[in-house]
């Protein structure tokens, strides 16, 4: 289908994960929504989640309980007011996902009639899921219902070059009127107006070389974010998950931390058990502490992985609760119902990002973050498993509530891009090289043990990059791959600077040279040249 240059609508969402999806369904009937999205419509992180969705469900588990194990976990960190609003509408977003049609796990047996399993970090059963691919079920499910409702346009294989404000524009009125977009088919670029605009675009995992994240986690909301003046928080927290699976044939490959929830086990190639060595919790500690643990041990021993081993349960039970896991396995040869999983950790999740309040509002007026883009304060220093997709659905409500209450905002005409300037590039290979560069010093210097030094190389090495970058987006058409270069290169350096202004080690994290904890958790706020502070 092809769209003229100029398209209006009331809101305009960027990105088609959950939050994305969730956020489209519940203005559709009143508003006229876009989705954009980089790929097709299932190809971001929410339809990757195996684990499942926190929630308080079952009479045995407690709204205190679920709040607490969020704050321990985020060592510190988490923001109080928000965690109880999350954890407090958990129920609600659930029932409007199973209202959806979402086929949850049931468990006949129990008191929700749900299946609920366990993760690092929990105190209870409280994570509903539909098998290990939840993310997909929910997705699936929620994208019939978009692509079947009137008042949602649905753009795949449009990433969204920058947003238009009034700042940008000459307006001088700190308000977001629309972006930008790339068609990557056909390389025409649309004005999409909208009164309100909405970041929902992930994450940025795929800044390291080994991650758990889609292609298209490019922190692309947190840079367009920055660059429209939004502050941006917490950023040298990037979650790296225990468990990705180590095989040459296995790109990205997630396993559960539903596995050790159900008894999996963490070994060295000889088969000793080490997380008692590292802490009480064992395999159930937090993802961060887990992490840490598996990098020690492979750096003191030099191994290539670690082993995941959960074949003392029987391979009926491994089918039925790990159906993809196992197959996949099986698939690469590995039956772990025989032989334990050979692990490694990866970037997973980045816990900060484009500062919100509790409706989603952004530092720009109109603009909303949501999802992985955002920080809303849940996630602290460490987010708590199965927290990720709850805050997408429950901000994803809070925004489409704040977007319905308010009046329809006018709309003004908007320039179309302007490409009178450049010319078609000439060594594309510039951006291959940068972005493997990139990905490379990042995992060496910015990982999951980081030292002032190392930290300080990469800030260099990021700034010769930002150069680079800036003079071939100055003088050639845009690609989908030099965007999403510029994006990763910004998102890289809003990390580097976050972790060299933090000088103690908390939650995700650990800095040897600041070993120790500080009494006090202050969240590290980045402000942009270009930040206009606006009473909410």
């Amino acid at each position: 289908m092809h769209f003229p240059q100029v398209l209006q609508f009331d809101t305009l969402i960027i990105g088609s994960g959950l939050a994305g999806l969730s956020l489209a369904l519940k203005l559709a009937d009143q508003r006229k929504v876009a989705v954009i999205t980089k790929k097709s419509l299932l190809e971001g992180a929410s339809a990757r989640a195996q684990g499942g969705i926190a929630t308080v469900l079952s009479r045995e588990d407690s709204l205190a309980e679920h709040i607490q194990d969020t704050m321990t976990a985020g060592a510190g960190l988490c923001d109080p007011t928000t965690t109880r609003y999350v954890v407090e509408h958990g129920k609600a977003a659930i029932d409007w996902l199973i209202a959806q049609g979402v086929p949850f796990t049931r468990d006949a047996s129990t008191d929700t009639g749900y299946h609920l399993t366990r993760e690092g970090g929990h105190s209870h059963r409280r994570i509903i899921h539909a098998a290990d691919a939840t993310g997909m079920a929910v997705q699936e499910t929620l994208a019939a219902k978009a692509q079947a409702h009137p008042n949602i346009t649905l753009l795949e294989y449009h990433i969204a070059i920058d947003l238009i404000t009034g700042n940008k524009l000459g307006h001088h009125d700190n308000r977001c009127y629309g972006a930008y977009a790339l068609n990557s088919q056909n390389g025409e670029i649309s004005t999409i107006a909208a009164r309100d605009t909405i970041l929902a675009s992930g994450g940025a995992g795929k800044v390291y070389l080994y991650t758990t994240n889609p292609d298209t986690a490019t922190g692309d909301g947190i840079a367009m974010g920055w660059r429209a003046g939004c502050r941006v928080a917490n950023m040298e927290f990037i979650q790296f998950h225990p468990t990705c699976l180590y095989h040459p044939h296995a790109k990205s490959f997630l396993i559960s931390e539903a596995v050790r929830g159900e008894g999996g086990i963490l070994k060295l190639p000889d088969g000793t058990r080490f997380m008692p060595w590292h802490d009480e919790r064992a395999e159930l500690a937090p993802r961060d502490i887990v992490a840490r643990a598996i990098d020690f041990e492979m750096k003191k021993r030099g191994l290539d992985c670690v082993y995941l081993d959960i074949s003392h349960r029987p391979a009926a039970f491994l089918q039925e609760h790990f159906p993809t896991i196992y197959a996949y396995c099986m698939a690469l040869g590995i039956d772990i119902a025989q032989q334990p999983i050979p692990v490694v950790p990866a970037a997973h999740y980045t816990c900060g990002g484009v500062v919100t309040d509790l409706h989603g509002r952004a530092d720009v007026d109109n603009l909303y973050a949501i999802g992985e883009t955002s920080h809303t304060g849940l996630h602290g220093a460490n987010r708590l498993a199965s927290n990720s997709l709850l805050e997408c659905m429950v901000f994803a409500e809070a925004a489409a509530r704040d977007i319905l209450d308010k009046p329809r905002g006018t709309s003004i005409a908007l320039p179309q891009w302007d490409e009178s300037r450049v010319t078609d590039a000439d060594e594309e290979i510039i951006i291959a090289h940068n972005w493997a560069e990139l990905r490379r010093f990042m995992w060496d210097y910015v990982g999951i043990v980081r030292t002032t030094k190392r930290l300080q190389r990469a800030q260099h090495r990021i700034q010769l990059l930002h150069e680079e970058i800036n003079e071939y987006y100055t003088n050639f058409h845009v690609t989908a791959d030099l965007l999403e270069l510029r994006n990763l290169v910004l998102s890289a350096e809003l990390i580097v600077q976050s972790a060299l202004s933090r000088h103690e080690s908390r939650g995700l994290h650990y800095s040897k040279d600041y070993p120790y904890t500080l009494p006090q958790a202050l969240p590290t706020v980045l402000t942009p040249p270009t930040y206009t502070s606006r009473q909410k």
